[in-house]
């Protein structure tokens, strides 16, 4: 009797089972390792007091997500819990909340080593910029950020200031135009989409030499997919669960979406415009035309691919600057110059001030002009900056034990009095923007109110307020070894956009100064006028008779 197919059914048996065994077995130790490590963190954790979950799945997180200013939210938890507390979220998920100056400065300190990116933000990055300075952490961010900071020495940043001056007269030759056609000494123009424009051919041009061309009208693949993004709708129901989820399973950001797939299109067609770019100035240095010049930011990403240097950048890394650089610049620059004419459209009395420091000087500003000889400018830019910062939020979490400090203390769940909190590998800590640059205690009594002089008055910036420890105590550039390499292009940008379009004509709300302002979104959250579609801002724009 041949017993062969009765000894493989059993060798097959046993086998499967085998397999079976040591599947269970490792999916329960992984439960088990991921319950003790959510134990340790809960116990080592301070047990700090925050708002109770007004959903069962999401926590608090509906709550931020649909509130008009979520700053306001999290100052007002603040008042009631403390300067640090917990706010829970989705399904039962908690993050830690800093919204005190010691400990934010702590935390920063901590940046790239102590607290690092969280898996959604690791997934988000990858996906839609790649491994470059935005993903990288610890020695990688360090050496990534060594090898582009020659691009944006001082130096090197007042040489790009014809650059922009050249994208905002294309700006001004258009309005000229669109106002000579309305017959009249003003027209209505949607300032959102010619910022974005601008803010593209500035950035492109300045950084690495290409000319998108969008103030001219051409529809590059890149143009194209930003201006869908102008346009997309807020979030539904169904998107806002999906966003409220990622924090728990980060691997939703696959699920196809129409916001996801131009999340895709801009990322191929960014590869297509950056591989371009890199491969044209590599050709360039070869030939020995880049000898002698100042480097813009390709060239240092062009000199540092692939040489032996502690500063050194691979191909992969050189392609992520570019987009990282291009999509934080174009994006970032354009709502900090929305919000900026949205405020001096609110605040005539403003306007004029700036405008007519601005009329002292006949010629354009030179660099050294921008940066030292217009304080009320310096001011407005500023101000802009504290209230309206286009970071919303910095997400972290620890990657060790680790104790914060706190400049007063805080009552905990068991109402012991603290003066530090110890948080344990794992925890979640968050620190919403807003809620800092615009806080009461921090700013004073004014601080929701946009007031440029307080950036000039002697004592006009709080004590409190200059406890925060980022570039002239404001987060928007964030702080510590990951803050903003670019802000002084941003800066000087900005001050050049506005110098030109301020001098030259006067900005009114359309409907008058009790027009709403309510938030859109593009493809970050940003100013609006109520009932527009996506992210649409008309304002009524006049030529100016001074």
């Amino acid at each position: 009797m041949d017993t062969t197919p009765t000894v493989l059914r059993l060798a097959t048996m046993i086998h499967s089972l085998t397999v079976v065994n040591v599947t269970a077995a490792f999916v329960g130790i992984l439960a088990f390792h991921t319950a003790v490590r959510e134990t340790r963190r809960r116990f080592k954790t301070t047990k700090l007091r925050g708002p109770p979950p007004s959903s069962f799945i999401f926590g608090a997180g509906k709550d931020i997500l649909d509130a008009p200013d979520t700053g306001e939210v999290y100052e007002a938890w603040v008042q009631e819990y403390g300067v640090v507390y917990e706010v829970p979220l989705a399904l039962g998920k908690k993050k830690v909340i800093l919204c005190d100056p010691k400990a934010v400065a702590h935390f920063f300190a901590g940046d790239t080593r102590t607290y690092g990116h969280t898996a959604l933000d690791k997934v988000t990055l990858e996906r839609s910029v790649g491994k470059g300075i935005l993903w990288a952490m610890g020695e990688d961010h360090r050496r990534q950020r060594r090898s582009m900071s020659p691009a944006f020495t001082y130096t090197s940043i007042g040489k790009l200031t014809p650059v922009f001056y050249n994208c905002v007269y294309k700006v001004k030759a258009a309005w000229d135009g669109i106002i000579s056609a309305n017959g009249e000494d003003s027209a209505v123009i949607e300032v959102s989409q010619w910022m974005n424009h601008l803010s593209l051919d500035s950035i492109g041009l300045a950084g690495f030499s290409h000319d998108f061309g969008a103030l001219d009208g051409r529809k590059a693949p890149v143009t194209r997919i930003f201006e869908a993004f102008q346009e997309s709708s807020k979030r539904n129901d169904m998107s806002s669960g999906v966003f409220l989820l990622l924090q728990v399973f980060p691997m939703l950001v696959y699920i196809p979406s129409p916001r996801m797939r131009l999340v895709r299109e801009l990322h191929y067609a960014m590869v297509d415009v950056c591989n371009a770019m890199l491969d044209q100035t590599k050709k360039e240095k070869e030939a020995g035309a880049l000898d002698g010049k100042e480097k813009s930011i390709i060239e240092v990403l062009v000199q540092a691919e692939g040489t032996d240097t502690a500063f050194y950048a691979t191909r992969e890394e050189a392609l992520a600057q570019m987009k990282a650089l291009l999509i934080a610049a174009y994006e970032s620059s354009a709502i900090n110059l929305v919000w900026a004419l949205v405020e001096l459209a609110r605040n005539p009395e403003v306007q004029t001030t700036l405008r007519e420091e601005l009329l002292t000087f006949r010629e354009d500003l030179t660099y050294e002009q921008l940066n030292k000889g217009l304080p009320y400018l310096d001011a407005v830019a500023h101000e802009t900056l504290r209230l309206h910062p286009s970071i919303p939020d910095f997400e972290r979490i620890a990657e060790e034990d680790d104790v914060i400090p706190l400049s007063e203390p805080v009552h905990t769940k068991t109402g012991e009095v603290v003066d530090c909190i110890h948080v344990a590998a794992g925890t979640l800590i968050g620190i919403s923007t807003p809620s800092i640059n615009r806080s009461a205690a921090i700013w004073g009594v004014d601080a929701k109110k946009f007031r440029p002089e307080r950036w000039i008055e002697k004592d006009g910036i709080t004590k409190k307020a200059q406890e925060v420890q980022g570039h002239r105590h404001l987060l928007s550039f964030g702080d510590g070894p990951r803050m903003c390499i670019g802000k002084g292009i941003a800066l000087t940008m900005f001050k050049v956009v506005l110098s030109v379009l301020v001098k030259n004509y006067v900005f009114e709300m359309r409907d008058g100064p009790d027009t709403k302002i309510e938030m859109g979104r593009a493809l970050s959250v940003r100013p609006k006028v109520a009932g527009e579609q996506g992210a649409r801002l008309p304002l009524r724009v006049k030529r100016c008779e001074g």
